[in-house]
């Protein structure tokens, strides 16, 4: 599963020497930076800005070709117009709130600009923004460890160019779409007001993090542990601004153990009552993912016969207690290649310099553990589902983590490199060779953003990625990016059905429906808008069906079920090599 991640170690490798080798008199050459100046490189920004051009275009893409999925991804649009309209904070996929699967809330800071361009493109737009100003946190905080411009701004090229980001905008499943993106800007400008000392501000960042979705306290309390435990932050490696606000040891200490109580609190509030309340009772959704710890469990109490036991997954306490009280049940899993796997796709692209900063990488283990014994089900190659690599998005708080800890890393290499190359220099006559290693972060820095690219060109879904550019491979540009006769053909459908009915259409065409009445996910999945069962809800108007999206299986009228069993109830408007689409009659037919 590794040889693409060691390749790119290699090729990183060769790189950064090459590169250091050519830039080695302006490396010397550069003077130290201040950590009070807030001013920004244009470097920075151009790269900013270049990637919310590509990354936006994509999205936009995907979305005219008809490509973009409904479910965890177009569903919050949906979340806006109705809102706006009256109908709460809801989408059509259930009859309860959101609030019921996720506290999050963070996309209704867009309603303002939704009013004015309600469209699921202006929500790509500000995604794809939103990540890539995490590169200013990013240059500031790396800045700040290492005094040097030029580190941070290669740490910055290093955020952009990291493949595990990337996937926050585009999903390995092509979703676009997801709140808790939001959340790692947020993390690494609180991180970077957390360096400077100013906790009101810091307090602010987390809270509205926490907004994107409750995972961030996950984080959020480790954190609070580490500023607790360090104190006043008595590190070397770390330029203070003048600035800052030098608070006292005392105080540090106390803001540290605040954000650890008050993150558990809040995560405990979320997970018990707020959407137990918005579900009747019932438990989080995700706590299926942790079900097999239950099954394991009752396995065990049932004798240890090795069968799979058929229980109900066990609600947040019950997987607590499980994992508390048989450890022999998980640690099994959590020290596993899979689990190296996941760590290894996490500090590849950023060439290992996370592991140099272990205290401030610590933060991210507990969640890193709760995400290895994590079981999605679907696309899975066998019955214990698959490795959640980052290719989605539950990954997204851990990426602040690593790249915090990446900066404290560049400066840590930097005493080390340092101290090699004074011994090597004083043993030896120095070459130029030599002379290009004085400046000790300068292959360091440089290894950074090469890990990043080469990583990327293997297992990136973007422009600087081979499977880009590969005409055999499922993400090849011109069958992702360049909408074609299907999308063409759907502009006959949006033509003939009114913006007043009630549609129940299959998952990727469905984003074109929320605007609608009533918007309907129609799929063998049984929901509870329609008594929990599969098809389409009693009052629908129209059926539309795309017959050659990923995972269909209708490519007949006769295969619809309403259609088969009540053809007197249904007209067939349109049925061609790509879209069926049925309209329920005002009249029984004769």
């Amino acid at each position: 599963a590794t040889p693409q991640l060691w390749l790119a170690v290699a090729l990183a490798g060769f790189a950064a020497s090459f590169v250091s080798l050519l830039a080695s008199h302006d490396e010397m050459a550069e003077p130290s930076a201040s950590a009070t100046n807030w001013r920004v490189p244009l470097r920075v920004w151009l790269a900013v800005a270049l990637y919310v051009v590509v990354f936006t275009t994509m999205n936009w893409q995907l979305y005219r070709g008809l490509l973009l999925p409904h479910g965890d991804s177009a569903m919050y649009e949906e979340h806006l117009w109705t809102l706006e309209h009256g109908r709460g904070f809801r989408s059509d996929l259930a009859p309860g709130l959101f609030l019921g699967e996720h506290i999050q809330v963070i996309h209704v800071a867009l309603l303002p600009l939704h009013v004015v361009w309600p469209s699921q493109m202006l929500l790509e737009l500000c995604e794809s923004l939103a990540l890539a100003l995490g590169a200013i946190a990013v240059f500031w905080i790396a800045r700040r460890h290492t005094g040097s411009d030029k580190a941070g701004t290669l740490l910055a090229f290093t955020y952009l160019l990291y493949f595990p980001m990337q996937f926050l905008d585009i999903a390995i499943d092509l979703k676009t779409f997801r709140p808790i993106a939001f959340g790692v800007p947020l993390l690494l400008f609180a991180i970077d007001q957390m360096e400077r000392r100013r906790f009101v501000s810091m307090s602010i960042l987390l809270l509205c993090a926490l907004s994107a979705k409750e995972d961030y306290s996950i984080v959020i309390a480790p954190l609070g542990l580490w500023l607790l435990c360090r104190g006043g932050g008595a590190d070397p490696t770390l330029n203070q601004p003048a600035d800052a606000d030098r608070a006292p040891e005392r105080r540090i200490r106390m803001v540290g153990g605040a954000m650890a109580v008050l993150s558990v609190c809040y995560l405990l509030l979320v997970l018990l009552v707020l959407i137990p309340a918005f579900r009747e009772g019932s438990d989080p959704h995700y706590t299926g993912y942790f079900g097999w710890l239950h099954e394991a469990a009752e396995s065990v109490d049932d004798g240890g016969s090795g069968g799979r036991v058929d229980v109900e997954p066990a609600g947040p306490l019950g997987i607590a207690r499980v994992i508390f009280e048989r450890p022999t049940i998980w640690l099994g899993r959590l020290f596993s290649m899979p689990s190296l796997l996941y760590a290894l796709t996490l500090l590849v692209p950023v060439g290992f310099l996370a592991l140099l900063s272990p205290g401030r990488l610590a933060v991210a283990l507990p969640l890193f553990g709760v995400l290895c014994l994590m079981e999605v089900s679907g696309g899975a190659p066998n019955d214990a589902g698959f490795p959640l690599v980052p290719f989605h998005h539950f990954h997204a708080p851990l990426v602040p983590i690593v790249f915090w800890a990446s900066a404290a890393g560049l400066s840590h290499a930097a005493g080390f490199c340092r101290g090699l190359w004074d011994r090597r220099l004083h043993d030896k006559e120095s070459t130029t060779t030599d002379h290009a290693a004085r400046n000790p972060t300068a292959w360091v820095r440089h290894f950074a953003w090469t890990s990043a690219l080469a990583g990327g060109l293997f297992l990136s879904l973007g422009p600087l990625s081979v499977p880009f550019w590969d005409a055999g491979s499922n993400w090849y540009w011109r069958s992702l990016y360049v909408p074609g006769k299907r999308a063409e053909e759907f502009l006959a459908v949006i033509a003939i059905i009114p913006s007043n009915a009630r549609v129940a259409s299959t998952d990727l065409v469905h984003p074109r429906f929320t605007h609608y009445k009533r918007s309907y996910d129609y799929s063998e999945y049984p929901r509870a808008v329609n008594d929990n069962k599969p098809g389409a809800p009693p009052d629908t108007d129209f059926i539309v069906i795309d017959k050659q999206a990923r995972y269909s299986n209708i490519t007949r009228p006769q295969q619809i079920r309403e259609y088969r069993e009540r053809p007197h109830d249904w007209e067939l408007l349109m049925n061609n090599d790509y879209l069926l689409v049925l309209k329920r009659r005002n009249e029984p037919a004769p």
